[in-house]
């Protein structure tokens, strides 16, 4: 059947193009001039007027020819042509050589491959007549198209899809739900090859397909979500405007049915049953319980509610917004002892409901929750919870403040013991009798050292406990009057001498540190030690005070300069206090307008009249004062560790070196003396040092006798250094062993001439002489500095005495 379609196809095309040849036109070009071909073509430059022109066919070739021979295209010709051979035809552009061939002789062209419309509709060539013999050309070149005829060779396609489109559930008949669209590759202009209509092909009980538009709508009103959320719906389209032999393509198209709130919410089950212990603290969660929705989205979003009354006092439900549960809590403390089970009625409804939908039913349901209560050991509840007591402050050590109650709540009905947290109580301040529950002073009230007492009661099981509850108390300590009014401040007036009777000279209060309930009423007077004073008045002003003014004209301070007037205080009790105080008058000289000028008092004058100028004077004197004080305190001990420094001096740090002979011991003036003053401490050796050179005694013998009379000039050739050295490596090894010693950056040299030197030394302490008949007790008058050179000359002639003796 298709083979016979075919071939029909063919004929048809075929007659075509036969009729396309009978309706040809000849296309004429006229030309004129020397300007008709290329320089020095002998035709076109032949004189007079010459008419020449292409004669051809319209160029037309059917695409997907299949055929084994070349498909004839059609004939190019110029009226100049006169059958003897003599013209070549040949073409050039696209496809020229290779699609398309011509016979140079004839004209013919012919398509050797295979076309497609769809990929190119038309080509566009240029054909030349030349001569044969010379190549060249006889007509212009001329530019010629072959059109490529189409033919029903493609499908519709639907190139948006897949399609994917929704509808909501419930929605009338011929509710538009989406558009598909196909094309076709075809040429739209041609027959109807490109004429493209819609059909369903599965999918029609539920949906339709416009013909011409492609748009779907649904084909009955009672689409359900809850019964099938999706449709697969397959759509077909057709060309040649569905005809026999067009030719069709398919594509599936996926229709979603979206929601709406058509159902309502419903609990799985009629009762809900939860146990919770009577402990439970408000706000405890319960249970949850949830009503389920068939719609999905927005339209399953519910909310909760108590129904019952005993529900609302004792329970709350809130909904949970991520899971659509009923969140059942604690609203009020529970008590197993007062009530076991509570019932409480839950109901759920949809929180948006579509007002299209109402007629279908109510969108609510209902529930019922038994709670149970469960029982356990609770600690005991003080009744009444009052919090505050009162005691007076007088009140004796052992008096009872208050009684506090509490009982066990549970059916056991356990004994209660009490205590006090000593935490809030350190003092011990009171007492509580641990059976009874009395609270009792243990220790002596003062309201006015504390008037408020926070204290803690405990309130246990007598055997558990570990059930104890707490209670916060306070004790307020009403006031007694014990303590008497003083005077505000230790008052000091001043009255001029000339002073009249009635003047104001000063006004008195007193404080009271009682705080009676009906407030302070003091009462003034004069000491009875005072009924004989004629000098001033004291008036009570009713108001807490009272005022002291003159009796007299004018005082004399030389007579008197100070006045004691003692004034009486009693408060209004019960019982009454009072107390006398001093007033102390002073009298001063002042001037007309009444300016106090001078007192006896020198205190009060400078008090009174002292400017600010005069007390940053004396304030600058006071701290001059001070700075010549610490001045001459730091000279006197900079002097004194002077003095001591010396006294410390250390060979090490005074090394001396002179070689200036002199005018002798007796000349002062020659050298500076200020180089002598170093202090050898030869004690140290005296006490290290058992002995001296060979020959010159044993351990006893003293060092300083190895230094003899001053010199005769010569040198004993028996000299023994061995003091010196031995004193100098002490030192050393001394200052290499004290850690306390600096580090010095000097190098000291200690050097001697020793015993070995050509040269005799010039110091007379190296020099002795036997027979020396000197006396050097003259050196003790030389004062503390050549002490030690004293005793040291002065020991050897003393040995010397004794041995001559």
């Amino acid at each position: 059947m298709a083979k016979g379609l075919q071939g029909f196809l063919w004929t048809m095309l075929l007659l075509f193009c036969a009729i396309q040849e009978l309706g040809s036109w000849a296309m004429h070009t006229e030309v004129e001039g020397p300007g008709l071909g290329e320089p020095g073509d002998p035709a076109l430059l032949a004189s007079g007027r010459v008419k020449r022109g292409w004669v051809w066919n319209q160029f037309f070739v059917v695409e997907e020819y299949t055929g084994t021979e070349p498909l004839y295209v059609g004939k190019i010709h110029s009226d100049s042509d006169e059958g003897d051979g003599s013209i070549k035809y040949t073409i050039s552009g696209e496809g020229a050589g290779t699609i398309f061939l011509i016979d140079e002789i004839t004209g013919d062209i012919h398509a050797t491959e295979r076309l497609d419309r769809e990929q190119k509709t038309f080509y566009t060539l240029r054909a030349q007549a030349r001569d044969r013999q010379t190549d060249q050309l006889l007509e212009p070149e001329s530019e010629f198209i072959i059109k490529v005829q189409d033919i029903n060779d493609s499908e519709p396609r639907f190139l948006e899809g897949p399609y994917i489109g929704s509808v909501a559930e419930l929605s009338p008949v011929g509710t538009s739900v989406m558009q598909v669209m196909a094309s076709d590759a075809d040429d739209p202009t041609y027959g109807s090859s490109a004429r493209v209509v819609y059909s369903v092909l599965e999918g029609e009980q539920h949906f339709t397909v416009d013909s011409k538009t492609g748009v779907i709508r649904t084909a009955v009103a009672d689409l359900d979500r809850e019964t099938q959320d999706r449709y697969e719906v397959v759509i077909r389209a057709t060309d040649m405007a569905g005809q026999l032999g067009g030719l069709s393509g398919s594509t599936t198209v996926t229709i979603v049915v979206t929601d709406v709130n058509d159902n309502p919410p419903r609990f799985p089950q009629k009762m809900y049953q939860f146990s919770i212990v009577e402990t439970a603290p408000v706000g405890t969660a319960i249970g949850r319980v949830k009503a389920e929705d068939s719609d999905v989205g927005e339209n399953t979003d519910m909310t909760y509610q108590v129904k019952d009354e005993e529900g609302v006092e004792m329970f709350k439900v809130t909904t949970d917004s991520n899971t659509q549960e009923a969140v059942i809590t604690v609203q009020k403390p529970l008590d197993y002892e007062s009530k076991k089970v509570h019932t409480v009625v839950v109901e759920a409804l949809n929180k948006f409901v579509d007002p299209r939908f109402v007629d279908l039913g109510t969108f609510r349901d209902q529930t019922i929750v038994r709670v149970s209560v469960l029982d356990v050991d609770e600690p005991p509840e003080f009744r009444p919870p009052s919090n505050l007591m009162e005691v007076q402050e007088d009140a004796h050590v052992g008096s009872i403040v208050g009684v506090v109650t509490a009982l066990d709540p549970d059916t056991a009905n356990h004994p209660v013991r009490y205590a006090i947290d000593r935490s809030t109580d350190a003092e011990r301040i009171f007492d509580i009798d641990a059976k009874t529950g009395a609270i009792v002073t243990g220790k002596v009230l003062d309201r006015e050292t504390a008037g408020w007492h926070n204290i803690t009661v405990l309130a246990m099981e007598a055997d558990n406990h570990s059930q104890v509850s707490r209670a916060s108390l306070r004790i307020r300590i009403l006031d007694v009057n014990d303590n008497p009014p003083e005077l505000a401040t230790p008052y000091e007036a001043a009255v001029c001498e000339d002073a009249k009777p009635g003047q104001l000279i000063q006004t008195i209060s007193v404080v009271d540190r009682d705080e009676p309930q009906s407030g302070h009423r003091f009462y003034f007077t004069l000491a009875p030690e005072a009924t004989n004073n004629h000098h001033f008045s004291l008036l009570d002003i009713q108001d807490n005070t009272a005022a002291v003014h003159t009796q007299r004209v004018g005082f004399n301070r030389q007579e008197q300069d100070v006045f004691l007037l003692p004034i009486l205080v009693v408060d209004s009790g019960p019982p009454a206090l009072s107390s006398t105080g001093t007033l102390t008058i002073r009298v001063c000289g002042c001037d007309s307008n009444g300016a106090i000028q001078s007192c006896n008092s020198t205190a009060y004058v400078v008090s009174a009249t002292l400017s600010p100028g005069a007390l940053i004077a004396l304030l600058v004197c006071v701290l001059i004062l001070v700075v010549l004080v610490l001045l001459i305190l730091t000279l006197k001990r900079h002097h004194k560790s002077h003095l001591t420094s010396e006294d410390d001096e250390d060979m090490r740090d005074n090394v001396i070196k002179y070689n200036d002979e002199g005018g002798g011991e007796q000349d002062t003036e020659a050298y500076d003396m200020s180089a002598l003053r170093s202090l050898y401490d030869f004690s140290e050796i005296k006490a290290g040092d058992g002995g001296g050179g060979p020959g010159e005694g044993g351990p006893g013998r003293n060092p300083a006798s190895e230094l003899h009379a001053l010199p005769q000039w010569v040198q004993s050739p028996d000299l023994d250094f061995s003091v010196f050295r031995d004193y100098i490596c002490r030192k050393v090894e001394q200052a290499d062993e004290d850690p306390s010693v600096p580090p010095y950056d000097s190098f000291q040299t200690y050097a001697f001439e020793g015993s070995d030197s050509p040269v005799p030394s010039l110091s007379s302490i190296n020099t002795w002489s036997s027979g020396s008949e000197q006396d050097f007790s003259y050196l003790g008058g030389w004062g503390p500095r050549f002490r030690q050179l004293a005793a040291l000359y002065a020991g050897r002639r003393g040995e010397e005495d004794s041995e001559e003796s």
